[in-house]
């Protein structure tokens, strides 16, 4: 009896290693999937259930399957923190998020301490990879990068001599704002005035006034599409024409649902269009199949999970310590090309381009 007992003790470890081995991998991304920035939360979401799919149909990563987990943090610090946690109890191994700098920022310290491996595919505060956590990475770029690229080409353009500098406040908004102004007053201009608003806010018809008061020309708004759609339109409806530029977080069409017509000429920097890599061509095609437009941040959040499976697959682990190993000295294929990370986590040789709001689409400008 002792041994038959023995035999079935010994028959159920065996298959206790084996279902174990057998685990599935838990991923998660995070980011606004309600509130005011949900589209973007929406890019993430397909972005990441895409690119599991993929991974999964072509054997998944050592063997196993990934399994991905769906945070709301609204863009909201403390929100963003709890939903961290979360990730934490459900034993996920790799983050791609958070979306807002606000929130990948004290996110990122929970997983330092918890060792869990996070890579942004949207946040570009410069503070994110500069607090020397090494767990951390992104593939987009970072706004010390695109405010220097915003102020230059507003100097060498000749775009404006009186210019107004806007932010909301938040980690992004405020930063990219104030990129752009110390690059700015490095090319020797100086700006008539720099204000801040609140996220939320719906009127600014005092803003708009104070700014036609002022001669400005150019007006740069550090902050995302929905109070940059409401400044820009009700700037027309009170005929304050003045040039209109902000960054990367007016690549959505929201952006125009919200301006209409008024929205024709705004400018706004971001990478060069991800849709048009001939990496991307087949995932493109599959997600437009499906009848959606993977524009802004979905495909970068695609790249953000390949690099975590290419990671994991050439460390043969997902010991964090491994991948990192990894991460700092490989190039990864992606769909938005090959991707390699400096000592912070930041991409290599980031590139930032202009593009224009033109007839409910936005292009980049050539030339």
């Amino acid at each position: 009896m002792k041994r038959l007992t023995g035999l079935l003790l010994g028959s159920a470890a065996l298959v206790l290693v084996a279902t174990a081995a057998q685990a599935d991998i838990v991923i998660a991304t995070a980011g606004p999937i309600t509130g005011p920035y949900a589209s973007f939360g929406e890019q993430m979401k397909r972005g990441a259930e895409m690119a599991v799919a993929d991974i999964n149909a072509k054997g998944g990563v050592l063997g196993q399957k990934l399994v991905l987990e769906i945070g709301d943090d609204a863009c909201d610090p403390k929100q963003a923190v709890a939903v961290a946690n979360q990730f934490v109890n459900k034993k996920v191994k790799f983050v791609a998020g958070h979306f807002c700098s606000g929130s990948s920022i004290p996110a990122s310290k929970v997983y330092n301490e918890e060792g869990i491996l996070q890579i942004t595919p949207a946040s570009t505060n410069p503070l994110l990879t500069e607090q020397g956590f090494k767990n951390v990475f992104r593939t987009c770029g970072r706004d010390d990068v695109q405010g220097i690229y915003a102020a230059n080409y507003v100097v060498d353009k000749k775009l404006g001599t009186k210019i107004a500098i806007l932010h909301d406040k938040s980690a992004y908004g405020k930063g990219l704002a104030d990129e752009f102004k110390k690059q700015l007053n490095k090319r020797g201009v100086q700006e008539v005035m720099y204000e801040a608003y609140n996220q939320g806010d719906k009127d600014f018809s005092a803003l708009i006034t104070k700014m036609k008061g002022a001669g400005v020309d150019l007006v740069y708004i550090g902050g995302y599409h929905t109070e940059a759609g409401l400044i820009t339109r009700q700037s027309r409806e009170q005929g304050f024409n003045a040039q209109i530029m902000s960054g990367d977080a007016l690549v959505d069409q929201q952006f125009w649902q919200i301006t209409g017509p008024t929205g024709e000429g705004t400018l706004m920097t971001f990478s060069p269009d991800p849709r048009n890599n001939p990496a991307a061509k087949d995932v493109v095609a599959k997600f437009k199949a499906q009848g959606y437009d993977p524009e802004g941040y979905t495909l970068y959040t695609y790249a953000a999970i390949q690099v975590f499976a290419e990671a994991a697959n050439k460390a043969k682990s997902t010991d964090l310590e491994a991948l990192i190993k990894v991460m700092r000295t490989n190039t990864f294929d992606t769909v938005l090309g090959p991707i390699a990370f400096d000592e912070k986590g930041d991409i290599k040789n980031p590139e930032y381009v202009m593009y224009r709001w033109s007839n409910g689409q936005y292009a980049e400008i050539k030339g």
